[in-house]
């Protein structure tokens, strides 16, 4: 699973401590991960709680099979999770 977003500066912060437990903070506005359709479900439950459909935006990439997927990182790959306490 992929999570991408652009919400407005008054509400990130919420938005990303959501996303961050269920998913791995990889870059700014990006979570990754696997999650199982309960906790998807309930983890965009909270999201929409917070965000202002008029001007902000979720956007999530849903990939199947996993084997199908292949990830290059060019420079250093940063997990936001483990840069911050």
């Amino acid at each position: 699973m992929i999570i991408t977003y652009d919400i407005e500066d008054k509400r990130i912060n919420k938005v990303r401590k959501t996303l961050k437990k269920y998913l791995t903070w990889t870059q700014n506005s990006v979570f990754e991960g696997e999650i199982t359709e309960g906790k998807l479900h309930k983890c965009l439950s909270e999201i929409n709680k917070l965000i202002d459909k008029k001007t902000d935006s979720i956007y999530v990439y849903r990939v199947k099979i996993s084997k199908n997927i292949k990830k290059d990182v060019i420079g250093i790959e940063k997990n936001f999770n483990e840069l911050f306490l």
